[in-house]
C-alpha cells in the first residue's frame, strides 16, 4: 500500500508540473512566437495609447450614455451590465420564445430605426438587434454597416460616398473564403473616420 501511495504522489507531482508548469510555458513560448501581436490581445494603438482590441467589441457612446453618432455602432452585448466586458462573456441565453428576448429585439429594433433615420418598413439586420453567443463580437455585417452610413456621414459633415468607401476598404472576406459572411470590424473603421475628420 505504501507503494502504491508513493507512486500516486509522485504522478500527482509529475503531472502538476508537466500539465501545469511545463506544457503553459511551451504554447505561451509558440503563441509569442509565430503570433505575438494576437497572443497578447490584439491591442488597438492610437496615438500611443491603447484604444482597444481588434478581437473583443466595444461601446461608442456618449457621455449621456446614449450612442455617438459620429461612430459606427457595435451590435449589442449581453456580457456584463455595461456589454463587452470580458470577464462576463457569454449570451443572454434567451431562447426563441423568450418574452426578454423578444422585448429586448423590439425595443432594439426601434432604437435602432430612430438612430439611423430609417422607416418603420426598412429590414432591420438580425446583427443589429441580437448579441453574439460571446457577447463580445467586434465585427458587424455589411448590411448593418450600410444602414448606419448615412446617419455617420450626416453627423460628420463627410459625403455618404467618402463613408461608403471607407467601408469597403474595411470589409473583411468571409473566413477560409466560404465560411459566413463579410464582416465590417467596428473599431477599424472608426479609426479610419476619425484620420479623415
Amino acid at each position: 500500500m505504501r507503494r502504491q501511495l508513493l507512486t500516486g504522489l509522485l504522478m500527482t507531482v509529475a503531472l502538476t508540473v508537466l500539465v501545469g508548469l511545463v506544457y503553459p510555458f511551451v504554447m505561451t513560448g509558440i503563441a509569442q512566437a509565430f503570433m505575438g501581436s494576437r497572443a497578447d490581445g490584439s491591442f488597438v494603438t492610437k496615438d500611443g495609447k491603447v484604444v482597444g482590441s481588434s478581437l473583443i467589441g466595444q461601446n461608442f457612446l456618449l457621455s449621456d450614455g446614449k450612442p455617438n453618432p459620429r461612430y459606427f455602432q457595435s451590435r449589442p452585448s449581453a456580457a456584463g451590465t455595461d456589454g463587452y466586458d470580458a470577464l462576463s462573456s457569454g449570451g443572454s441565453n434567451d431562447g426563441p420564445s423568450s418574452q426578454t428576448l423578444l422585448t429586448n429585439v423590439s425595443d432594439r429594433v426601434a432604437a435602432y430605426r430612430r438612430l439611423n433615420g430609417l422607416s418603420r418598413s426598412t429590414p432591420v439586420p438580425v446583427d443589429a438587434v441580437t448579441a453574439s453567443g460571446s457577447g463580445l463580437d467586434p465585427d458587424i455585417s455589411v448590411a448593418n454597416a450600410l444602414l448606419q452610413a448615412s446617419r455617420v456621414a450626416r453627423a460628420r459633415g463627410l459625403g455618404a460616398e467618402r463613408v461608403l468607401q471607407l467601408v469597403g476598404a474595411h470589409t473583411d472576406d468571409r473566413q477560409v473564403g466560404i465560411l459566413g459572411e463579410k464582416t465590417v470590424n467596428v473599431l477599424d473603421l472608426n479609426l479610419a473616420l476619425d484620420k479623415v475628420r
